[in-house]
């Protein structure tokens, strides 16, 4: 598979607003964590970059249409050229 450039992930990210950014120590809030995948147990193909998401206690709808429109903002930032380059 494919992953995402950094400037559609950041984007991505930057757009929830039902899932804050952080890791999870038990709550019961949403959360999105991007991190590197250095090591797995299966193999990973990618080139490391993914998003862990912590789901709560919000509701479901609500959080699929937050992730959905974040996807739509992520997807336009992911086809414009990166900063500083063409």
């Amino acid at each position: 598979f494919k992953t995402a450039s950094p400037s559609a992930i950041e984007a991505l990210v930057d757009r929830l607003e039902l899932f804050a950014l952080g890791g999870s120590w038990g709550g019961f809030e949403s959360l999105v964590l991007p991190t590197n995948v250095a090591r797995s147990a299966v193999p990973f193909a990618g080139d490391g970059r993914c998003l862990r998401f912590h789901i709560g206690l919000e509701n479901p709808d609500d959080l699929i249409d937050d992730l959905q429109r974040a996807l739509k903002v992520a997807d336009k930032a992911g086809a414009a050229p990166a900063k500083g380059g063409a």
